[in-house]
């Protein structure tokens, strides 16, 4: 008997404590739709910025909650804060609870900030990715097609960058060497003889003259006076 008046009173608590979870629960989501009402209701006033704050609150009352998730990325994007924009919608981009539109409408807005963000590679990435889930979006299609144009035009003028960073290296490169001949022609080089003048050659050669003509006086004294030495006598 007492076993299963127990039984029955464990029975009827646990009712009650699921009635206050649900009690809560739906205080709760009251919560979040009066701040998804007021987010929307910012948003369509171009209020962005308090938009974001009311989403931001429905989140915290519900972190699970796909509508403001994809709602505060869309106020994020407005006001060009692209990469948490992105960050928000990429959130959502796997949830199996969310149908293939609605997932497919993600994918395309993500691509919207790459675009943007002239991220072209990227954007084309998402937009393909929402193509996957929705083949017949005529508007992807289109950014799709955009993005790739913008990402070879892209792709050619960073080409066209790159190879005058090289000639701009190339043109410094020769002004070094015409600079580094023009100094080496400058300075005179070790162990070469210089130049003389037509003077001082001059002088050189008419002291060598000068030098010759002592030397063939001197010779001329010291043969004269071998000739008239007498010699000595024999003993």
């Amino acid at each position: 008997m007492d076993n299963k008046l127990f039984i029955v009173m464990e029975k009827r608590y646990l009712c009650l404590l699921v009635l206050l979870l649900i009690h809560f629960s739906t205080v709760e989501a009251q919560r979040e739709n009066r701040f998804i009402r007021k987010g929307t209701k910012e948003y369509e006033s171009n209020k962005y910025n308090e938009a974001e704050i009311a989403f931001r609150k429905a989140l915290e009352k519900n972190p699970s909650s796909a509508v403001s998730q994809y709602n505060l990325g869309n106020s994020l994007y407005k006001q060009n804060n692209l990469e948490e924009s992105v960050k928000a919608w990429s959130s959502l981009a796997n949830r199996s609870d969310l149908s293939s539109q609605n997932s497919a409408h993600v994918w395309h807005n993500i691509g919207n900030a790459f675009l943007k963000s002239k991220k072209y590679n990227e954007a084309i990435e998402a937009y393909k990715n929402a193509l996957r889930l929705n083949p017949k979006d005529e508007d992807t299609r289109y950014n799709l097609s955009y993005a790739l144009r913008m990402a070879k035009k892209q792709d050619q003028q960073k080409q066209k960058d790159q190879q005058k960073q090289d000639q701009q290296k190339q043109d410094q490169q020769k002004d070094q060497q015409k600079q580094d001949q023009q100094q080496a022609q400058q300075q005179p080089q070790q162990g070469q003889p210089q130049e003389i003048s037509k003077q001082d050659a001059e002088r050189m050669l008419e002291a060598m003259k000068n030098a010759e003509q002592k030397t063939l006086e001197k010779l001329k004294k010291e043969k004269k006076a071998i000739v008239t030495e007498k010699p000595e006598k024999d003993w």
